[in-house]
């Protein structure tokens, strides 16, 4: 069972993704109504997965993650971000921090479900295309590639460029003919080299330094 942390300021809310989450089947371990809250009890509880929102007074989602991650030794929680706006700089600065995916709060029951699952499993960042068009809104422009590129091999850094235009594991393994195995190999090895702990991470990378270009507007 797949322990869960709720974060939200607004009760209702908060209670209310809590008690659909234990119906589900989710072991619902906490309630947090701000950041610092959230911090100590991911300390405390270590969850599994924390669903997090981003803007609450003092300590917002954002800076709560970057503690949260921080403090967790070596097996830290998925963060699963909620967020009003799917454009939203907010959501773009937790995916850069770490986060492993985001959610609209009016998403549907099941997804969310379904989500909280996927980023437990470390499976594919949720909705890849719509980070993909986060990222490219607030991309700052890149810098040299080379000192980044240097520490990866050739078949590694494809697999980053690739990662970067939003493709899935499998849709990527077709584009290289390997496994799809082979490719969570590379995935893994150059996040491992590159110190990065999720896939958007590596999304936000490729845009950094110069691999992947943003679309014109």
């Amino acid at each position: 069972m797949i322990k869960v942390l709720v974060v939200d300021d607004q009760v209702l809310i908060r209670a209310g993704l809590a008690a659909m989450l234990r119906a589900s089947g989710l072991d619902v371990v906490g309630e947090a109504a701000d950041g610092e809250e959230a911090v100590r009890l991911a300390a405390d509880l270590r969850p599994e997965v924390v669903l997090m929102d981003i803007r609450m007074p003092g300590m917002n989602g954002i800076a709560a993650m970057e503690r949260i991650l921080a403090d967790a030794g070596g097996t830290p929680p998925k963060v699963l971000i909620l967020s009003t706006f799917d454009l939203d700089e907010y959501v773009y600065n937790a995916l850069r921090t770490g986060a492993s995916g985001f959610l609209l709060k009016d998403t549907p029951p099941g997804r969310l479900i379904a989500a909280i699952h996927t980023v437990a499993a470390g499976d594919v960042l949720l909705a890849p295309s719509v980070t993909k068009r986060l990222i490219e809104t607030f991309v700052s422009p890149p810098s040299p590639a080379a000192p980044v590129l240097d520490a990866l091999t050739a078949r590694e850094t494809e697999v980053l460029r690739l990662v970067g235009h939003a493709l899935s594991n499998k849709e990527i393994a077709e584009r290289l003919a390997v496994s799809e195995g082979t490719v969570k190999t590379h995935l893994n090895r150059l996040m491992a080299k590159l110190g990065l702990s999720s896939r958007a991470q590596v999304v936000v990378l490729s845009y950094d330094c110069g691999l992947v270009k943003p679309a014109s507007r």
